[in-house]
């Protein structure tokens, strides 16, 4: 099964030789950590980092973004790799339909150029009207001024996902929306989430930085008045995209490892640490794991669409019966696994670290990365929240235990960090994360090995036992705690604020 894809054969084919021939019908050895990981080259990693990179620039937009050429070509490779190894997997495809939106968004603020990003799901138009500053971060509705009917709102970063308060802003009368954000970081981006909220109607919403929110913001306090001209076009369409699901043969089906990455870019470029590494990183472990037996079923679900707000992975827990939930003993997920900057970074599954706790199962995955890191790989680990910010965050919520690795997005390395891993304080995890240099150059082939081969360590113990991990509960929902509040829904990278 296949769809359109501008792939040159030349770069189909240029790895076919490390694939492995079927080994279907000989009698495979049980798999094991030190034996699997061996198997993992730096070359292989780089080498199909570097076809996913052709895929994104053999197209005009340069990117992978989903439904567009470059992603439905990375999806295709996918699925062709998987089904050259034979008779081991199940492969499949897993179609679905989702609103995709692209464009553009500038802000001038008495005369001056503000270096605006756009939030997908924004409707478009256009208003030069004051700035009026909305109070405390606009997360409720009574931090807008009842002076805010038809002007702009200018609003901080933090607390609440961008959408609600680009509805909350629509529903005091507002006719656009400014956030600026709350970390140093050269730009703010990201989505709305979806194309209509409850809480009100969505408005031509625009990002900027801090430094210049900051600005706008204390002439603001100040009582200055300030004229802003905002301008956003956007475009809105249906998009058919594929996850890809590949299922060992072998193994006891009714217990599960799943493992997720997503393939899907930003508009803005290649996306190859974010998350081609993610990609790429379970691909690999894919094709050697087909080398060996294994006790478990292995699951590899590269999901789409996650950069429009965790589309793919949401679509597939929902396409699963309670019945096929109960199956699925963990699930492992991996964005952005080789960033310039980078931290090695384990999901806090246990909450001790940012009090945000995953379902019963998590923390067990947790122990296991620290102790591979410790004791196997002798090298330094952090905990990262458990925000939910990525994949595993519909499993999370289905009650299904999640964990997984996380190198660093747009986040500053501290002094600590540099101590720990090298690298520069001060300086953002990957300074290239959602922008055009997320190339094949913007790869930290250390990080990568070195996580990659965690990866199969993980695949290659669940795959053999499950004895660490409490008993499989019913499937039921949970509710995460964030920052002492309760939330309950599923953010991507942009979507939930810091």
């Amino acid at each position: 099964m296949k769809f359109g894809s501008l792939v040159p054969l030349c770069i189909i084919s240029s790895l076919a030789s490390a694939i492995p021939t079927s080994l279907e019908s000989k009698a495979l050895p049980l798999v094991q950590s030190n034996v699997l990981r061996r198997q993992l080259l730096r070359s292989n990693l780089l080498a199909k980092s570097s076809i996913l990179e052709g895929f994104a620039y053999a197209t005009s937009e340069r990117n992978r973004v989903f439904g567009g050429s470059g992603h439905n070509a990375t999806v295709n490779y996918i699925y062709d790799q998987v089904a050259a190894l034979g008779d081991y997997y199940d492969v499949q495809f897993q179609p679905f339909v989702e609103l995709y939106t692209a464009g553009n968004a500038s802000l001038k603020v008495g005369g001056l150029d503000q270096g605006a990003g756009l939030f997908t799901y924004s409707p478009s138009g256009r208003f030069t009207q004051p700035l009026i500053l909305v109070a405390n971060n606009g997360c409720a509705a009574a931090d807008y001024p009842a002076t805010l009917t038809g002007k702009i709102a200018l609003i901080s970063r933090g607390s609440c996902e961008f959408g609600l308060k680009s509805a909350l802003a629509g529903a005091a009368g507002a006719a656009a929306a400014v956030i600026y954000n709350n970390i140093d970081a050269p730009s703010l981006a990201g989505t709305l989430g979806a194309a209509v909220r409850p809480e009100g109607p969505l408005i031509p919403t625009a990002g900027i930085t801090l430094a210049n929110g900051t600005a706008l913001k204390n002439q603001l306090t100040g009582g200055a008045t300030l004229v802003a001209d905002i301008n956003v076009i956007s475009i809105r369409e249906n998009r058919t995209t594929y996850n890809v699901i590949a299922q060992t043969k072998g193994g006891d089906p009714n217990n599960v490892l799943v493992l997720t990455a997503h393939t899907d870019s930003v508009d803005e470029g290649p996306g190859i640490n974010d998350n081609g590494s993610g990609t790429v990183g379970i691909l690999e472990v894919a094709i050697q794991l087909a080398k060996y037996s294994v006790n478990n079923a292995i699951r590899f679900v590269w999901v789409s669409a996650e950069e429009f707000g965790l589309l793919g992975s949401e679509f597939y827990v929902a396409s699963l019966s309670d019945a096929e939930k109960a199956k699925i003993r963990l699930d492992l997920n991996f964005d952005m696994i080789a960033s310039p900057n980078y931290k090695y970074g384990i999901y806090d599954g246990n909450g001790d670290a940012f009090n945000v706790t995953g379902a019963p199962g998590s923390a067990e995955a947790e122990k296991l990365f620290q102790d591979y890191f410790t004791n196997d790989a002798g090298l330094k680990w952090v905990p990262v929240e458990f925000d939910g910010r990525s994949d595993y965050g519909p499993f999370v919520d289905a009650g299904i235990a999640a964990g997984g690795l996380f190198t660093g997005a747009e986040g500053i390395k501290t002094p600590e960090e540099q101590a720990l891993f090298g690298g520069k304080a001060g300086v953002a995890y990957d300074v290239n994360y959602h922008q055009a240099g997320d190339n094949v150059k913007n790869l930290n082939m250390d990080a990568f090995i070195q996580n990659d081969k965690a990866i199969a360590h993980a695949v290659a113990t669940y795959g053999r036992s499950f004895e660490s991990l409490p008993p499989r509960k019913p499937t039921k929902m949970v509710k995460r705690e964030l920052g002492g509040k309760t939330r309950n829904g599923r953010f991507d990278k942009f979507f939930l604020e810091q």
